[in-house]
């Protein structure tokens, strides 16, 4: 016999002598099996699974970190064969791996089912997080943590909570899950139930989705409602970030809820009593009360009287002397201010305010010191096409209207001898308070010329004029002191061929008889010919009558001589 054929029979001996000793037994390799527990020693447990050799299993493997394990000789626990025997001659034994197959079978079943597993997350992985599923290890991805992204998981961790298994490989011991889809498919249900029993007047809790510049979205649960950021307080909000945060949980009532567009309008200041409810009582007509500017427009400005109660005080009522500035001059944002109740109108929910009406009213305070007739002087802050802006005490202007500037000269003519800046002297001729006009006369300082002269004369007499002016219609003439006077074409002659305005000359003396006096506009009216037939009649009456014999020459020429004799004795 060689020593090949030494060899195989060796072999063949072997494998029989193994074939006799294991018989007909099924490995158990790879597999789950029952054991006994049949010693705790140290931190193991030593296990007998019915191989020639037990087995041992770390302690730990069979509780959570900081737990007893509670096991004690006896037990029947389950194990995963990993080996028959290992260089020491025993079995190599897992409980962990045991539960990990366990829960893969449990897995493969609630996935192909499309059923919710509880996990607990307790890693975190590049791209996301690590889950335990009941002894399995599955990935959690970062975007199926949460329906909206969220930064901080820590509320979360070691949480038992469901999963939905997005994808399963056991080969190679791949499991992705899903807490998104969970909360997707519960967000679906509560919707339809929310919606489903939803009514306005509702008072529902949310929470604070997103915020934009005319509101806040809030999640009711499955489905959103806008909080629109006038119905966030009663209070004046510019932007709803002032009031909400996102992820604030908030209490809202429904307001307006539409089933076809399921578009749902909330409210949070519904929830509170309205403060316009007693407004008139709160705030009586020209009480006083201290409040803070919240908004300032080019109208005016708004003052919170209270939560949820403004008042405007338009720019008219913001100052005694300040007319044309923007409110913004004169009030600051968040500045606390002194007001006056002047209208309430509950019903549209408006409060007309006064600033003003706190501080004194300065054309008051000048008609008390500075009567009707009073003289004052003051400096000439403007000059318009009709007057004169004088400056007076309390910041308030008063009026010189051109036409109270001279007595003589016209308005226009006049005002041309003044500049702005200048001191003036003037008389008070009207106070207005209520109207904020103070009128004031310069030519008012002296005697009125005409008032003056028309003491003097009277209608009928006749007087010596002065030409000042020759016009078409006639001539105009100084009478006494610089009285101003006018005589018409057709009254410059008894002959008609003499009513001609170029027969005079500036300058030139002329008696005339007044005809009228018109105090109002300040004008005495002549007339030559009225004077012409006036002489006529008394020559005719002194010297005689044609009838007599005597010629209407000789007549007129006695007057003229006689006349001239008195003129000359006078002188």
């Amino acid at each position: 016999m060689t020593d090949v054929d030494m060899s195989e029979s060796a072999l063949d001996e072997f494998e029989a002598l193994l074939s006799e000793s294991f018989g007909n037994e099924v490995s158990i390799e790879g597999s789950v099996v029952k054991g006994t527990i049949i010693s705790i020693e140290g931190d193991s447990a030593l296990i007998d699974v019915g191989l020639k050799s037990e087995g041992r299993v770390a302690l730990r493997e069979f509780t959570s970190p900081g737990q007893e394990h509670g096991l004690k000789a006896g037990d029947l626990v389950e194990v995963y064969v990993e080996r028959m025997e290992d260089r020491n001659g025993e079995a190599m034994l897992s409980r962990e791996k045991a539960r990990r197959e366990e829960a893969w079978v449990i897995l493969e079943r609630a996935f192909e089912a499309q059923e919710r597993v509880d996990g607990t997350i307790f890693g975190r992985v590049k791209g996301g997080f690590t889950v335990d599923l009941a002894g399995a290890t599955a990935f959690l991805p970062g975007s199926q943590v949460d329906i909206r992204p969220v930064k901080d998981i820590a509320h979360l961790l070691g949480i038992s909570q469901p999963f939905l298994i997005l994808k399963m490989d056991r080969r190679r011991g791949n499991i992705v899950v899903s807490r998104r889809a969970v909360l997707e498919e519960s967000r679906t249900e509560a919707r339809s139930e929310l919606v489903a029993n939803l009514q306005e007047g509702q008072t529902l809790q949310g929470v604070v989705k997103n915020i934009t510049d005319y509101g806040a979205f809030v999640d009711l649960g499955g489905v959103d409602g806008l909080l629109h950021v006038t119905d966030i307080a009663w209070r004046r909000i510019n932007h709803p970030s002032e009031a909400l945060t996102i992820g604030q949980s908030v209490d809202v009532q429904v307001i307006r809820f539409n089933a076809e567009t399921q578009r749902i309008s909330l409210g949070m200041k519904q929830l509170e009593d309205d403060p316009w409810s007693n407004v008139d009582t709160k705030y009586p007509i020209e009480s006083r009360f201290s409040g803070r500017v919240t908004n300032i427009t080019d109208y005016g400005a708004f003052v919170e009287l209270e939560p949820g109660i403004e008042g405007l005080v338009h720019v008219s009522e913001m100052s005694w002397t300040k007319k044309n500035v923007h409110p913004g001059k004169i009030v600051s944002t968040s500045q606390e201010v002194e007001i006056v109740v002047l209208d309430v109108d509950a019903s549209k929910r408006r409060i007309s305010l006064g600033l003003k009406q706190c501080l004194p009213n300065p054309w008051d305070e000048f008609l008390k010191n500075h009567p009707v007739g009073s003289e004052i002087e003051g400096e000439i802050k403007n000059i318009t096409e009709f007057g004169l802006f004088i400056g007076l005490a309390g910041e308030i202007d008063g009026m010189a209207h051109f036409s109270d500037l001279d007595w003589e000269r016209p308005g226009e003519e006049a005002i041309n001898d003044y500049s702005k800046g200048e001191n003036v002297k003037a008389k008070v001729l009207d106070i207005d308070p209520e109207k904020e006009r103070i009128s004031l006369g310069i030519k008012q300082l002296t005697e009125d010329p005409f008032t003056t002269g028309a003491a003097t004369i009277r209608k009928g007499i006749i007087v010596t004029t002065t030409v000042t002016k020759l016009l078409d219609t006639g001539i105009e003439v100084t009478v006494g002191d610089n009285m101003a006077g006018f005589i018409r074409k057709s009254e410059l002659s008894r002959d008609r061929s003499e009513q001609r305005s170029d027969r005079f000359a500036v300058g030139e003396k002329v008696d005339a008889k007044v005809t009228q006096i018109d105090q109002k506009n300040r004008k005495v009216t002549l007339s030559i010919k009225a004077r012409e037939i006036e002489e006529e009649k008394k020559a005719m009456a002194e010297y005689g009558s044609s009838d007599s014999g005597a010629s209407l020459g000789d007549i007129l020429g006695a007057a003229l001589r006689q006349k001239e004799e008195d003129q000359n004795a006078d002188n």
